[in-house]
């Protein structure tokens, strides 16, 4: 991803220096700066969970929560890993069955999962997301997001200037074949501009689903050392018994296409349970 976020802050920095003459390692400087903030609990908690569209629990929800979370986090204390209260548990409104870690700090549960998960399931479920935050499987993503955001602007503005330029060649191109064949001419390199940066975040994806693989088995062994093996495996079957979840679009199918299937996870998890030392 890095070589296309250069890339985009180049291109950021240009108008910038012909009006002010900004050198652009001040511009790449200033872009690195902000990459800290995106790990301060305050920060993430403050501005990371309403972009997320995720909110503080309810009062029901939190009695719910509370104690399931305490005895996941004093399981995990058992083991030599201290987790105390470096850890937020936000909610999602939404009606699908799902939970992720993000940002170094968050623990997103859907309101669906807290509503409908009997308790011991729920349990299991904020046993892996923990997993994931004591393998700092988050940090990675959270820096992927980070070096992407530039790139996502100008691979959303490439595709927004191809549409304009399509849309001029079919109201005037008509009466003007000059007119035309410019806006043709500019659809293209638009459509180019537009994949160029997409192709950095198709393989910035592909590469991180990949090792999003391992993250998810490395978690769920977290979850089952805890002793939450089971609770999770039931878990993941309900998710199976409702279908695994709606479809997903934007940063929610990324963070969900990283998942290996709930069968296999099963499977795994239940070998663990077996067999601790494999």
């Amino acid at each position: 991803m890095l070589p296309f976020s250069i890339l985009a802050l180049a291109i950021i920095w240009l108008p910038l220096w012909l009006v002010v003459d900004i050198p652009f390692w001040w511009v790449v400087l200033a872009f690195a700066a902000t990459g800290p903030l995106l790990f301060l609990r305050p920060f993430q908690v403050a501005v990371l969970t309403p972009i997320l569209g995720a909110r503080a629990p309810t009062p029901g929800e939190a009695d719910t929560i509370r104690p399931l979370w305490n005895e996941v986090v004093h399981a995990a204390g058992r083991q030599g890993v201290p987790a105390g209260a470096r850890y937020v548990v936000r909610i999602l409104p939404s009606e699908e069955l799902n939970a992720f870690a993000c940002g170094g700090h968050l623990v997103v549960v859907t309101s669906y999962a807290v509503e409908e998960l009997p308790a011991a399931e729920l349990r299991g479920v904020l046993a892996h997301e923990l997993g994931h935050h004591l393998g700092l499987h988050t940090v990675a993503t959270t820096l992927v997001h980070w070096l992407s955001a530039p790139v996502v602007l100008f691979a959303r503005f490439g595709f927004f200037l191809e549409r304009v330029a399509v849309a001029s060649a079919k109201s005037f191109g008509r009466r003007h074949p000059v007119v035309e064949a410019f806006s043709r001419v500019g659809a293209v390199t638009m459509h180019s501009f537009g994949l160029l940066f997409s192709s950095g975040l198709r393989a910035a994806d592909a590469l991180t689903n990949l090792v999003g693989h391992d993250a998810e088995f490395e978690a769920d062994r977290r979850a089952v050392s805890m002793g939450f093996g089971r609770e999770l495996s039931a878990a993941l079957r309900r998710l199976i018994a409702e279908g695994g979840g709606v479809r997903r679009r934007g940063w929610r199918a990324r963070l969900a296409a990283s998942h290996p299937p709930a069968r296999t996870r099963i499977a795994r998890i239940e070998a663990l349970r077996r067999h601790p030392s494999t």
